[in-house]
């Protein structure tokens, strides 16, 4: 028999397109899985409004389901409420580190995030002398910086409240 629980843990298994590191409930984007009518709904939330990941990740969700035999499956997307870096998970925090990418900070002063740029960690050597090189990075939910002290380059997924 086919439960909740037991969709939640396929669905663990489906990798984000962009950072494949994480899976879609690490990164926050899994909202809700019910049985509706007879159908399996698989609610999604995107990072935000415009990202190009989310076709993929449908498609992914529907292809892990349909590998475990669970074809009676829709994936509803919903924008609100707006993902917010909140909803990623501590592992997924550790896995984002790990990468080479670094986590959001989350004691990000709201008057200054403009203003200056955020000082964050470098995920390699953990040095907080860092610069940004640039308010995007490889996806349009990342910064570009770079560590002044071990000079790698890294990409910080931004702080989105």
């Amino acid at each position: 028999m086919v439960t909740k629980d037991s969709i939640l843990s396929w669905l663990e298994e489906v990798c984000d397109p962009e950072i494949p590191v994480l899976s879609l409930s690490d990164l926050g984007v899994l909202r809700d899985v019910s049985f509706v009518n007879e159908e399996w709904v698989i609610t999604i939330t995107p990072t935000y409004s415009g990202c190009p990941a989310m076709k993929t990740m449908e498609d992914d969700v529907l292809a892990k389901l349909k590998s475990h035999g669970i074809t009676n499956v829709r994936v509803e997307l919903i924008l609100s409420p707006a993902w917010t870096t909140d909803w990623l998970s501590i592992e997924g925090r550790k896995k984002l580190r790990a990468f080479g990418i670094a986590p959001p900070e989350d004691e990000v002063d709201k008057s200054v995030l403009f203003a200056s740029p955020t000082v964050v960690p470098c995920p390699k050597c953990g040095s907080r002398e860092t610069k940004m090189v640039s308010q995007f990075g490889s996806t349009a939910c990342k910064a570009h910086y770079q560590c002044l002290t071990c000079l790698e380059p890294y990409d910080y997924f931004k702080c989105l409240k």
